[in-house]
């Protein structure tokens, strides 16, 4: 679960190297990241074809994509999320009441202003739900019961999220500071930001 794409794949002034689909940004990481894991062979590039490869790959592993924010307006044109104005969410909750086999939704970012936990926070507040910590530790774990907001059903259904680093390059001033990162570099000066993403996603996606 993510935001909103940049405001060009909203006006369709895609670059060459963009995918005219969810994360398709030249700059986002998600798709390189899954890229490295599953060992997709993906194109990179405005074509058909690089769009039926993930659409492809979301199908066979049983992967939704979905950007909590409807829409929003912007004063200055760009892709961060806290210049996200008048801000429009999709329900969310209503989609996991619809889809009752997912179990677990993967934010892309934490819970800082504008990303997709802090929304989602606050669309769970309406219902009177909340997010209740399973780990502290980055990337944290939280746990919430759906099935409260169904009367007639007595089972349980948890549904686990995970804050995942933000795959965009705003993001790796954050990546930077965490310990772990740090430990990491100094073991390997070669290690970057996209292979701690790599590290962190796989434990998640696989």
């Amino acid at each position: 679960m993510g935001t909103l794409p940049p405001p060009r794949f909203t006006t369709g002034d895609l670059k060459d190297d963009d995918v005219n689909f969810c994360y398709g940004s030249r700059n986002g990481m998600l798709w390189p990241i899954l890229d490295r894991i599953f060992g997709l062979n993906l194109k990179f590039e405005t074509t058909t074809e690089a769009t039926q490869q993930r659409k492809q790959f979301l199908l066979e592993q049983k992967i939704g994509v979905c950007d909590i924010v409807h829409s929003a307006e912007r004063e200055k044109v760009d892709a961060s999320d806290l210049g996200m104005q008048n801000v429009k969410l999709r329900n969310l909750v209503g989609y996991l009441q619809e889809y009752p086999n997912i179990e677990t939704i993967l934010f892309m970012g934490g819970n800082s202003k504008n990303g997709p936990e802090y929304f989602f926070r606050r669309q769970l507040k309406e219902y009177e739900l909340k997010l209740d910590v399973v780990s502290e530790i980055v990337p944290r774990i939280h746990q919430f019961d759906i099935s409260l907001l169904e009367t007639s059903i007595k089972k349980p259904r948890i549904i686990k999220t995970v804050s995942l680093t933000a795959p965009s390059g705003a993001a790796n001033r954050a990546v930077g500071s965490l310990q772990t990162y740090k430990d990491l570099k100094t073991a390997d000066p070669k290690f970057n930001t996209l292979d701690f993403r790599v590290m962190q996603y796989r434990e998640f996606f696989e």
